[in-house]
């Protein structure tokens, strides 16, 4: 009956019928065929590619290879910079936020009048930072996993508008507890974002283009800044309506996320099923990538990925220098503003002040992507070079005078600006230096969720200080790392210019390049190592599709 029904044709008494019958009989074969494709492709052990490509690799055409990098290029590389600006902006609003009347409103700044003088604490400003992390530490893996199962941009669409909805509902906001959970929800929602694109650029580039690639949306972190400073400036201004200032800043970047979300929808879940891919250009997107041993997609999540990334030292060693690394950032996005105003500058000239610092993130990590992709082995080279300016920046401000429109202090603050090439090369090396999808998406959530650490170890209250464990020489790297660290911006210790948080970052810096440096040694000596085997090329072209980790496909090379 039902063999009837699907493929036969019942007595139809009038066209009416006949037309409706037709039209149900047609969709419901292409919903069966879909169905049947995706648990297919849901449970097959190998690459998406393998069914784009032959075993062994097919010459490629220049010209088509250079049109498929160009579409790539200007299809999805603005729309990740578009995306990674929203993600930075939504963060960095609080600290404009904060100069203007948010702390007033929600009482996020108390005073203690039995006390003489009266005792200032931040510490509901530094929870209302550090719970938006801890919601993304909440959210990482679990929407990594979501995304990697299912569809890519429709997973994507439907997180970023509930993010954009979620940033709208801060206006709403009326008490510091209220804040609080909308901080920690914020959070789980972004999560995705920087995972996301870590993998779409590792699934669309070679390992010689993966770096310049990273750093184009990454530079959205110094683009954004400069960007937001100025929107936060001019909302400072607003003077009329029923809402306060910051509210509108919310509801700007809210409506604006929505939007971004819509567009969403319409990223391809791989190269192998891009839209603006003709059918030559997806077998060319998928071959160009096959001397890259790193595979493009695969849904199937695969336990034997997730136990040897547990167990791979590479990925401990990317993610603590993330976690030191990213302590810079959890005071510029949480206090930036309220600590160049201590400098002597009004609240709406701090504002401005941003703009510095965010060009020379901006310009940072495009030279140190443009240099990475001219100069082979020269990304950790980089990395160590750029985190000289940070421990000097942090220096100058810490020792020099803070008189109004003190010049040093400005200087120091705006060179601090260099650890965003820091942490963009960390990004780029973690991507370009694991194979299998799973356990890529393991390092993808594992580096940002250290990432969170550094950001929530700069603000977080009530814990001890990193300057007491140095003094009593109990320093240990796991001290200054995790999220139960120090307490580096306190409100108390301003008359000493903030020593907790200069002196913590300066020490978790020389923690990044004395990681940088056992890094260097071995990946430098596991390509020795490979390179003395002599391997069949011919058989490494064959498992270049096969969703093979670093660790089990000897043809891996790995960037230093």
């Amino acid at each position: 009956m039902f063999y009837d029904l699907l493929y036969g044709s019942p007595a139809i008494g009038n066209n009416l019928q006949l037309l409706v019958y037709n039209a149900f009989v047609s969709h419901l074969r292409w919903s069966i065929t879909l169905l049947l494709l995706l648990l297919k492709l849901w449970t097959m052990e190998k690459d998406v590619a393998a069914a784009f490509v032959p075993e062994h690799a097919e010459d490629v055409d220049p010209a088509i290879e250079a049109r498929v990098v160009r579409k790539i290029d200007l299809i999805l590389l603005p729309l990740m910079w578009i995306g990674y600006g929203l993600v930075y902006y939504d963060k960095a609003i609080l600290g404009g936020a904060a100069v203007l009347s948010m702390t007033t409103d929600l009482s996020l700044r108390t005073v203690d009048p039995s006390t003489t003088p009266p005792k200032v604490s931040t510490s509901r400003l530094s929870w209302a930072t550090s719970l938006f992390y801890f919601g993304m530490l909440a959210g990482l893996y679990p929407l990594v996993y979501t995304f990697q199962r299912f569809n890519l941009g429709r997973v994507l669409g439907v997180v970023v508008v509930v993010w954009g909805a979620i940033a709208m509902s801060t206006a709403g906001v009326r008490s510091w507890r209220g804040l609080f959970v909308q901080r920690f929800f914020l959070g789980f929602a972004e999560s995705i974002m920087p995972t996301a694109f870590m993998y779409i650029v590792s699934s669309y580039y070679t390992q010689r283009e993966q770096t310049l690639r990273q750093s184009w949306w990454y530079s959205a972190t110094g683009g954004w800044t400069v960007i937001g400073a100025a929107l936060n400036y001019g909302f400072a201004h607003v003077t009329g309506g029923q809402l306060s200032q910051w509210q509108y800043l919310y509801l700007l970047a809210g409506a604006v996320t929505v939007l971004y979300g819509i567009l969403c929808f319409f990223l391809p879940n791989a190269p192998t099923s891009a839209w603006f891919f003709n059918a030559e250009e997806k077998r060319v997107s998928a071959e160009r990538l096959r001397s890259s041993q790193s595979g493009i997609r695969c849904h199937q999540v695969k336990w034997s990925h997730i136990r040897e990334a547990l167990v791979d030292l590479k990925i401990y060693i990317l993610s603590i220098m993330m976690a030191a690394a990213y302590t810079t950032n959890g005071a510029v996005t949480g206090f930036g503003p309220l600590i160049v105003s201590t400098f002597g500058w009004t609240s709406y000239e701090s504002l401005l002040w941003q703009m510095p610092l965010g060009a020379v993130c901006f310009v940072t990590i495009l030279i140190t992507g443009y240099l990475s992709l001219v100069v082979p082995n020269i990304r950790l080279i980089m990395l160590i070079t750029c985190c000289f300016p940070v421990i000097a920046g942090c220096a100058v401000i810490w020792r020099s005078t803070w008189s109004p429109h003190a010049a040093a202090p400005l200087a120091g603050y705006t060179i601090i600006g260099f650890f965003a090439p820091v942490t963009s090369l960390i990004v780029s090396l973690g991507m370009a230096n694991v194979a299998g999808n799973t356990k890529k998406s393991f390092m993808a959530a594992a580096i940002f969720v250290f990432y969170c650490v550094g950001n929530v170890s700069t603000v977080h209250p009530y814990l001890p200080q990193l300057t007491l464990l140095y003094r009593q020489r109990m320093l240990s790297i796991s001290s200054c790392l995790k999220i139960i660290g120090p307490q580096l911006v306190r409100s108390e210790s301003i008359d000493r210019h903030y020593p907790e948080l200069w002196l913590g970052i300066i020490i978790c810096y020389c923690i990044v390049i004395m990681l940088a440096v056992i890094l260097y040694i071995i990946l430098y000596r596991e390509n020795l190592r490979r390179n003395a085997l002599n391997l069949d090329e011919k058989e490494g072209e064959k498992r270049a599709f096969e969703d093979l980790t670093d660790g089990e496909n000897p043809y891996f090379r790995y960037v230093l």
